[in-house]
Parts: C-alpha cells; sequence; structure tokens
C-alpha cells in the first residue's frame, strides 16, 4: 500500500466513522505505521501486520476518541503498547503535552525511534509502572487526561488513571464487549478515586468492531494511599 493509497482509505474511514481530520498530516501516520510494522520483524510490538487492518484497528479506533481531547492540553496514555491511543492522538494534536507508559521496554524503545523519524514533539515516553509514577509528584494530579485502550478490568484501571488527573480532567477508558459488569463493580472504586462516570458511549467502528469508551470525570482529588504498589489494584481491586 503506498501514500496515496493510504490517504484514501484514511479519509474514507475517518469519515465513515465520524471522525474530523480536519488539518491532520497523514503522511505522519503512514510512515509511523510502516516504522511500526518493519520493526515488528525483529520485535513482537503489535499482532496487526496487514496495513488496512492496521489502519482501522489501531488508527481509526485510536482517533475515536479525538472528540473528547483537545489540542494544547495533557495527555497520559498507560499501557500504550506500541503507541495507542497515545501516538494517534498526538499526531492529530501536534501542540498537545503527551506522554506514554508501559512495563515493557523493548516496546517503548521502538516508538521512541519511530516517533523521532517522523519528528513528534512535546511527546514523553517513560518505562515503569503506572502505579509508582502516579505517586511522584511531577506527575500526579498534572494531566488533563488520561487514557488505556483494553488494558485491565475498570476497577483496577481506574485506580491507576485517575491519580493521574487534575480536578476537572477525564479519564477515557477504550474496552470491547461486555464491559457493564465492570461498570458495576467499578462504581466504588471510581467515587473513591475521586472520579465520576460522565458518559459511556458505544460505536461499532467501520461496522465490525464493537468500542465502548467510558468516561470519567475527576470531581475530587485522589486520596494519597491510593494508587497502591506491589501490584494490589490488580490482585485486590477497590470492592
Amino acid at each position: 500500500m503506498d501514500l496515496k493509497e493510504f490517504e484514501r482509505l484514511f479519509i474514507e474511514e475517518c469519515e465513515r466513522n465520524n471522525i474530523n481530520i480536519e488539518s491532520v498530516d497523514i503522511e505522519k501516520f503512514y510512515n509511523y505505521m510502516l516504522g511500526i510494522i518493519d520493526w515488528n520483524d525483529k520485535i513482537n510490538v503489535t499482532a496487526i501486520t496487514d496495513k488496512k487492518e492496521f489502519l482501522v484497528k489501531h488508527f481509526i479506533d485510536s482517533l475515536t476518541i479525538s472528540r473528547f481531547v483537545e489540542d494544547g492540553k495533557r495527555l497520559i496514555d498507560i499501557g500504550t503498547g506500541a503507541g495507542f491511543p497515545g501516538i494517534p492522538l498526538k499526531i492529530a494534536y501536534p501542540n498537545m503535552q503527551v506522554t506514554l507508559i508501559d512495563s515493557v521496554n523493548k516496546k517503548l524503545n521502538v516508538i521512541r525511534e519511530v516517533s523521532n523519524n517522523i519528528k513528534l514533539d512535546k511527546l514523553e515516553i517513560i518505562h515503569s509502572r503506572a502505579e509508582d509514577l502516579a505517586n511522584n509528584p511531577k506527575y500526579r494530579e498534572q494531566y488533563d487526561y488520561v487514557t488505556t485502550r483494553a488494558v485491565s478490568n475498570l476497577s483496577t484501571i481506574s485506580e491507576y488513571m485517575i491519580p493521574f488527573l487534575k480536578i476537572g480532567g477525564k479519564a477515557i477508558c477504550m474496552k470491547g464487549p461486555n464491559y457493564e459488569e465492570e461498570l458495576k463493580e467499578a462504581e466504588k472504586a471510581i467515587n473513591i478515586l475521586g472520579g465520576k462516570i460522565e458518559r459511556i458511549e458505544n460505536l461499532l467502528i467501520s461496522g465490525e468492531i464493537e468500542r465502548n469508551i467510558i468516561i470519567i470525570s475527576k470531581i475530587k482529588s485522589t486520596p494519597n494511599k491510593y494508587p497502591r504498589g506491589q501490584g494490589k489494584p490488580l490482585r485486590e481491586p477497590i470492592k
């Protein structure tokens, strides 16, 4: 797939999924995709290497939340993997300060090289566990947005996400099917952590991929005891 074909498909899929792509640098998306796929021959960064599938399942999926964020703000993406949704949002909003964190350093090294090659600035890439970084005053309650895509159950991920947010900030959780039970079980945790469920959006991406977006507003400061360390949010979610 050359750049011209990629651009045509990118525009079609954005229109199909009601994504506003005004002034977006499509060539950066294309070169990021090529960089990740090329590295994937050496390091397993993503299971998706077909270019059209990559476009839809990584880029378009990530951009479904673009309408919930604003350029010029601060965003942190937890468990970013191959850079999703953080990198597509960074390309779409070049003045946004984006932090990517993951516990798998080899993936972050790939993202670092590929993002440097396409000249992304205002991008910080950190090898860390979320519960450690969220207890650092430099990062705690400093962000307008925190994102995750298909990371852990909602009770656990809320404990990782909400401490990063300023009061008034938003946690944007991208979940797959069968999220309702998770949501019910997470209500107490979200409240304790200083959040409130603002809205839920149910989407069918390109007519085939179910995506449920849960947006949590930060309405009060998170108690200092959270997030807990030593893997407790995963082993012993707040109930």
